[in-house]
């Protein structure tokens, strides 16, 4: 039995020793990173609590409690501290993602109190690229426009519904999803090539920080699949994400989807770690 301390919820005044700890891997951290880089750490603003394990000034290990429950750089005796605290306050997450042994680690403490998950994504490759594709970009992929939100927000639904297997328009009729769609496209990180107001390809940039970047939602119209569309339009999104917001793109894939890995490997990225996701 391993001895474990005792997770606290960190504050504002954790910011610098936080966003320390999560540069240590900024591709791996990248979405946890981009959050508390816009908002800090006050729950109110987080969406959340973000536990550390560790005193002050020697943090181990983090955790992100959000919609998603991320554990970040967290060793065996953080992560039996995680589902410590993760226990008694009840499920709250729609799914835990992250490094592969510590999301298994953590879904192996959690399971017997939080009863089976939906779906469990057993191994995600994790894929980087700092460079600008080697295949030609498609010129007609662009970043989309405020007044083209109507035609974009199907292809999204679409995607969610696909790649997570239900609706994001369950629960609240898909209002907090609309306004994350739309709050991408204000803030300039939706890019679609849309042709006779039909969307054929469409990529979001979901996550920012000085480091990486995190490309999230890639999709393409089904009845257009096979024919290239994936590929320039990863390239065009790779060149926009290299010249707007970061020196790294990543994005992370299931493993069991073969067509998709192959496309980003033509656009030139490389898997450099392994997450895992329990969806509920």
């Amino acid at each position: 039995m391993l001895r474990t301390s005792a997770s606290r919820v960190l504050d504002d005044s954790d910011r610098d020793e936080v966003l320390g700890l999560l540069d240590t891997d900024p591709v791996a951290n990248v979405f946890v990173s981009s959050r508390v880089r816009s908002v800090g750490l006050n729950p109110a603003r987080l969406g959340g609590q973000m536990w550390g394990f560790g005193p002050r000034g020697a943090l181990a290990g983090l955790c992100y409690a959000g919609a998603n429950l991320v554990p970040v750089n967290a060793g065996p005796e953080a992560v039996h501290a995680f589902a410590d605290r993760a226990r008694k306050q009840g499920r709250r997450c729609s799914s835990i993602v992250g490094p592969v042994d510590a999301v298994s680690l953590l879904w192996e403490r959690l399971e017997p109190h939080w009863g089976a998950a939906r779906a469990i994504r057993w191994a995600q490759p994790v894929m980087a690229t700092a460079r600008q594709a080697p295949v030609p970009a498609d010129p007609l992929v662009r970043r989309v426009r405020p007044d083209q939100f109507d035609t974009l927000l199907p292809a999204c639904v679409a995607m969610f519904t696909e790649e997570v297997g239900v609706s994001p328009n369950l629960g609240d009729g898909g209002a907090l999803y609309r306004t994350r769609v739309a709050e991408l496209i204000r803030i300039g990180r939706s890019y679609a090539r849309v042709e006779g107001g039909q969307v054929v390809f469409k990529a979001e940039i979901g996550a920012v920080t000085p480091h990486a970047c995190q490309v999230q939602g890639v999709w393409v119209h089904p009845e257009l699949r096979g024919r290239g569309y994936a590929v320039s339009g990863m390239a065009a999104v790779v060149e926009a994400a290299l010249a707007c917001f970061a020196p790294v793109v990543t994005l992370y894939v299931n493993d069991f989807n073969h067509s998709a890995r192959a496309v980003y490997r033509k656009v030139g990225f490389r898997e450099v770690d392994t997450f895992m996701s329990v969806l509920f």
